[in-house]
């Protein structure tokens, strides 16, 4: 079977530049977790994706839009085609997931540290009801500076929100921002289990999200931004950058 990442990136790379928009590298860093969240854990329907008994999945870091919608469209959430028209006037595909637009996205987010106070008010809803869809959602290194991050999860952990597990794209943004420290002893401090994995490593994003608990649980996922382009790979000048036709083309041959 080909590598369906790397069909996935070839399609992203198309998008952005086509658009001249969208955050590349912050989307390559979390595709492999979200492969493995649509592709092995979710329960969700795409022919349904608003279904009573369904699993949530809610990008907080929003910038990163065209991986989920990568792996929407793979998954037939809505036509593949449609990446076609990203960030276009009229696009359901906008830099920012639009919930009111596209079939599978949960929440509108883009400014950080909004989409993890939503998942807990999810969570919440569910354990009131007695409902046994679980929510997960994907955070940003970077977006942890924001201190709605810290009381989402005081609140999660209050509550004991066992079926919340937050994942973080540690992909190092933190290093050119507020120095975050030990993430996982935070989390552990706020009441949360945690554990530390590779975030490219499929088997290791697995085990992770099928661990049980009876608390909420946060998953510190080390990825490195751009994964899959070496000229990408950690360069700050990629963050929010199109590929010229030169560059599109050397990152064609790159990926991997």
């Amino acid at each position: 079977m080909k590598n369906p990442l790397k069909k996935l990136k070839q399609i992203i790379v198309n998008a952005s530049a086509k658009s001249g928009e969208g955050h590349i590298p912050s989307a390559f860093s979390i595709l492999d977790i979200l492969w493995t969240l649509y592709d092995k854990i979710l329960k969700i329907d795409p022919k349904n994706p608003r279904a009573d008994d369904r699993d949530f999945f809610i990008l907080s870091k929003g910038h990163a839009s065209l991986g989920l919608y990568a792996v929407l469209a793979e998954k037939e959430f809505f036509p593949l085609s449609e990446l076609e028209n990203f960030g276009k006037f009229n696009s359901i595909l906008g830099g920012h997931p639009d919930r009111n637009k596209v079939p599978g996205v949960e929440a509108s987010t883009g400014s950080l540290g909004h989409g993890f106070p939503i998942s807990a008010g999810v969570a919440l809803g569910l354990k009131i009801k007695e409902k046994s869809n679980k929510v997960f959602v994907l955070i940003g290194d970077g977006e942890c500076n924001e201190g709605t991050v810290w009381e989402s999860a005081l609140l999660a952990s209050h509550h004991n929100l066992s079926n919340l597990c937050c994942i973080v794209d540690y992909n190092h943004s933190t290093d050119r921002a507020l120095e975050m420290g030990d993430i996982a002893e935070k989390f552990k401090a706020f009441g949360w289990d945690s554990c530390v994995i590779n975030g490219h490593d499929h088997e290791e994003i697995y085990n992770a999200l099928i661990k049980k608990s009876d608390k909420p649980r946060a998953i510190i996922a080390n990825t490195i931004k751009g994964y899959g382009a070496k000229s990408m790979e950690n360069n700050p000048a990629w963050h929010h950058k199109s590929p010229s036709p030169e560059e599109f083309d050397i990152l064609l041959e790159e990926l991997s």
